[in-house]
């Protein structure tokens, strides 16, 4: 048997969405070959759930009434810090302990927009253009130096907390202070007009699987908090679109992949402009909710969620 360990809660403010998506896991994981234990991430300390006792992070060891137990397997199911910037892959990796997600420097790197964004230009790939400022300086920018509407989010943040559009010059301020109550830069990005795709992919051995298509059709003006994980909108998988376009996400998902280096479940979502598909942005540690887009892409390639869950950390400890 593989002993795994659910990572999940954590600081940040998607702690709620994690916390979905680790019983998720747990729900979907095979009996026959794993068993896990529940770590819950709080201020004071990683506790187990089950028996209140705490992680010993000299080894990432629990002892429960007096029995020592380590684990073979991290899946690392924290939205926000300190997974999706890469801080926790630093110390498995320096314990040598296999996890579910990307390596240090990809997380931190797709988890700062602008930085894989600056990244990601020197390979010529299609993305709106966008600029950041520190928090601290958003009362100096100058709202009449954008053509709007703009969208204004926070540059190290996910689940669209902090996201908003400013359609005017007027509306810009607001939007930038609501952004920064979530981080220390704010992005201001171009708006895009054209329908929104998202596309997962899963890597086993040295074969990267391209998921299905997803097409998000939100009810308000774009994919906030409420579309993705309230119901506000629809998700239609695989997506309606012609053979040519559907080959062209795919494909460039797939290369993202590779060239970002990535590893264990990762979605890429996209806005089509004129036949283009232009990056929103790369999410490490997708959702993992019932209703979320990677398991709803998983079942439309013919996997379950638990063969999914196989692949990735099958994947992680063979390598």
């Amino acid at each position: 048997m593989i002993h795994i360990a659910i990572l999940t809660g954590g600081p940040s403010a998607e702690r709620g969405i994690a916390l979905k998506s680790a019983k998720l896991v747990a729900k979907h994981l095979d009996a026959s070959k794993y068993v896990h234990r529940m770590i819950i991430l709080e201020a004071d300390g990683w506790q187990d759930q089950e028996s209140g006792e705490r992680i010993d992070l000299n080894d990432f060891s629990l002892t429960v009434d007096g029995v020592k137990m380590t684990f073979d397997f991290a899946f690392l199911v924290i939205h926000g810090t300190p997974v999706e910037d890469g801080k926790l892959q630093g110390y498995f990796e320096s314990k040598g302990i296999p996890h579910s997600t990307c390596n240090t420097l990809t997380c931190a790197l797709t988890f700062n927009k602008q930085w894989c964004k600056d990244f990601l230009e020197k390979h010529e790939v299609p993305m709106a253009q966008s600029e950041v400022v520190r928090s601290e300086h958003i009362h100096e920018v100058d709202p009449q130096k954008f053509t709007y509407p703009v969208f204004v989010k926070p540059n190290n943040n996910g689940s669209s907390y902090g996201v908003s559009r400013a359609d005017t010059a007027s509306e810009l301020p607001l939007a930038l202070e609501q952004a920064a109550k979530y981080d220390h830069e704010v992005m201001i990005e171009a708006y895009m007009k054209g329908r929104e795709f998202s596309c997962g992919a899963v890597k086993e051995s040295d074969t990267v699987h391209v998921f299905p298509i997803t097409e998000i059709i939100p009810e308000g003006e774009f994919f906030d908090y409420d579309a993705k994980y309230l119901g506000a909108g629809e998700e239609v998988t695989p997506a309606d679109l012609d053979t040519a376009l559907a080959e062209e996400c795919k494909k460039q998902t797939g290369r993202l992949y590779r060239l970002l280096d990535c590893r264990g479940m990762v979605r890429f979502d996209y806005i089509l402009v004129d036949g283009v598909f232009q990056l929103l942005e790369v999410n490490t540690v997708p959702g993992l909710s019932e209703a979320s887009i990677i398991p709803q892409q998983a079942k439309a390639y013919g996997w379950t969620v638990g063969h999914m869950f196989d692949v990735v950390i099958e994947d992680a400890i063979t390598r």
